[in-house]
């Protein structure tokens, strides 16, 4: 590869339907990068959600204090320069001390195009959220407002969430089957692996529902 980072343009999706997370992360397997799958099992707040796009991502800590002129500052700042595509990642350490986003934050993140929002944290307004169709992977959901409790200690910093470490501008792809993180540097490479998986598991059930058995798939296709 000459040296150079192996990498899509900014703000391009590659990722059409017919790429599933789950072959995303067998192509992330098949590059060598057996640990990008996040434990967590955050759930979409709106079955059968896909969202994919570039990380933007901020560290949530404990705080106590409260500035009654500006407690949203670093929130509104973080939110409003999101760009088309972005896709919006707030690592809390898996704290329960409040929820850091609701229904405004989603509409602010929606009408700026971002791609989507997950958190190892709560959200809450889930049921108005959910009617924006503005797509929210989380771990639960708790009405607490963070203010005086919680705050933005970074942004676009290196965040760890479910074991994994997500860097500013990494992909992600998230559906009902769990989010996968593919590091920006590798992308075009797993991202074929994933195409020609796409291509070769149609193939393979085209065959199966014809009455294949799954031996004379695999023998053929080395696919299940």
């Amino acid at each position: 590869m000459s040296g150079q980072l192996d990498t899509l343009p900014w703000g391009e999706d590659p990722l059409d339907s017919s790429i599933t997370v789950s072959m995303l992360s067998d192509s992330l397997d098949r590059a060598g990068l057996r640990s990008q799958v996040l434990a967590s099992r955050l759930q979409p707040l709106v079955p059968l959600t896909r969202a994919t796009g570039r990380a933007r991502t901020a560290l949530f800590v404990p705080d106590d204090t409260i500035d009654p002129e500006r407690p949203y500052d670093d929130a509104i700042d973080f939110i409003d320069g999101s760009q088309p595509g972005d896709f919006i990642v707030v690592s809390t350490s898996e704290s329960n001390a409040s929820a850091f986003w609701g229904e405004l934050f989603s509409a602010a993140a929606h009408g700026r195009h971002a791609a989507g929002m997950l958190t190892d944290g709560n959200v809450r307004d889930s049921d108005k959220i959910m009617a924006l169709r503005f797509p929210v992977f989380a771990a639960s959901r708790r009405p607490i407002d963070f203010r005086g409790r919680m705050k933005i200690e970074s942004q676009q910093t290196t965040v760890h969430i479910g074991g994994v470490a997500i860097e500013p501008g990494d992909l992600i792809a998230a559906d009902d089957d769990g989010i996968v993180v593919i590091p920006h540097a590798s992308e075009r490479e797993v991202i074929e692996f994933a195409r020609e998986r796409a291509r070769a598991e149609s193939t393979v059930l085209a065959e199966l529902l014809a009455g294949a058995t799954l031996r004379d798939v695999w023998t053929r296709h080395g696919i299940l």
